[in-house]
C-alpha cells in the first residue's frame, strides 16, 4: 500500500543513495561505430569536455560528461520535476525497480508525452519494453534539484505559521533543515521553538554568516514582509520563500517564490461555484445563485 500525504519513511531514510551515482550498469552505453576494431583505434581521443557550472560540486562519484542534460530545462519542466521526484520516492519505498512512462504520467496527473519530454532533458530516454529505472530517476531528479546537499533555512516570523513550520520534520529529511528562528517581538526573542532559540531580526547577518544559510522563508504579516526580504537579501540570502500576504520585490540578483494559501482556496471555490452552476445551480445557497445569475448576465 502506497504511503500518504506524501511522507515516504524507508525512501527518505536512503536519501544519502541519492548524493552518489548507481552502480555503473545504469550508465548509457556508448554508441557504436562503424569500422573494423583497427580503424576504431586510430581514430583520435576526443577532447576532454571543458568545466561545466557546479563542475566541483558535482564532481564526487558522478556521472560522465555526457550523461549531463545537454539544454536549458523549461521553467514548466521544473515544476514538474518535484512531482515526478515524489512519485518516484513512493515508487522506491515499494521496492519497485523500473517503470513505464504511461505508469509514472498517471501516477502524476500528466500525460505521457509530457513526461517523455520532461525526462529527455534530464539526459533520460528510458529502455523499450523495460521503461525508467527508478533509482536513476532518483539521482537524476536530485542532482538537477539541487538535493545533493543540504540547504538550511532561516524562518522570519515565529507566528502560528511561523511555528508550525519550524515544527515540520519534513524539511531536514528533505535536505531543508531549518537552522534559525528569527522574530522582531521582544517577548518572542529568546524562547525556545521546535528546538531552536528564537533570535532578534538584528542578528540576522550574523546568523546567516555563522550557519551557512542558503534559503529565507517569510512568515511575517504582510506590513513588515517588504522590510525582512530586503534584510534577507542584504545578508546575503537570495532564495526566499514568501507566506506573507503580500507583494514583496527582490532585486534580479534573487529568487523568489510566493506561496498564498487565501490565493489557492479562491481557485478552488471558483471551480466549486462554477461545477455547482452547471448543475443548475444545486447546492448553492441563495446569495451564491444570485452572485451565479448576476455574473452570468453581466
Amino acid at each position: 500500500m502506497r504511503p500518504r500525504g506524501g511522507d515516504v519513511p524507508t525512501a527518505i531514510a536512503r536519501r544519502s543513495t541519492w548524493r552518489t551515482p548507481p552502480t555503473t550498469r545504469w550508465r548509457r552505453r556508448p554508441a557504436r561505430r562503424a569500422g573494423t576494431s583497427q580503424q576504431r583505434r586510430a581514430v583520435a581521443p576526443r577532447p576532454a569536455p571543458r568545466s561545466r557550472l557546479c563542475e566541483k560540486e558535482n564532481a564526487a562519484g558522478s556521472v560522465s560528461s555526457v550523461d549531463r542534460p545537454r539544454r536549458r530545462i523549461p521553467e514548466a519542466t521544473v515544476a514538474r520535476l518535484p512531482v515526478y521526484l515524489r512519485t518516484l520516492l513512493e515508487l522506491q519505498a515499494e521496492s519497485v525497480s523500473n517503470i513505464s512512462s504511461e505508469r509514472l504520467a498517471e501516477m502524476a496527473g500528466v500525460n505521457a508525452a509530457k513526461v517523455r519530454k520532461d525526462l529527455s532533458f534530464l539526459g533520460s530516454y528510458g529502455t523499450r519494453g523495460v521503461g525508467y529505472d527508478v533509482e536513476y530517476l532518483l539521482f537524476q531528479m536530485s542532482r538537477e534539484l539541487g538535493l545533493t546537499k543540504d540547504w538550511p533555512v532561516v524562518i522570519v516570523g515565529i507566528g502560528n505559521l511561523g511555528a508550525a513550520l519550524s515544527n515540520y520534520g519534513g524539511f531536514g529529511d528533505r535536505g531543508y533543515p531549518v537552522a534559525a528562528l528569527i522574530d522582531a517581538d521582544p517577548s518572542k526573542v529568546g524562547k525556545v521553538i521546535s528546538g531552536h532559540i528564537v533570535r532578534h531580526l538584528d542578528d540576522l547577518p550574523e546568523i546567516v554568516t555563522e550557519l551557512g544559510v542558503a534559503i529565507g522563508v517569510i512568515a511575517t504579516p504582510a506590513e513588515t514582509a517588504q522590510e525582512v526580504a530586503d534584510k534577507l537579501v542584504a545578508a546575503g540570502v537570495t532564495s526566499i520563500l514568501n507566506f506573507a500576504p503580500a507583494v514583496v520585490s527582490v532585486p534580479p540578483e534573487a529568487s523568489l517564490r510566493k506561496v498564498d494559501l487565501s490565493l489557492e482556496l479562491q481557485i478552488l471555490s471558483f471551480y466549486r461555484q462554477r461545477d455547482a452552476a452547471g448543475e443548475g445551480l444545486e447546492g448553492l445557497d441563495a446569495l451564491d445563485r444570485v452572485a451565479v445569475q448576476k455574473s452570468a448576465s453581466a
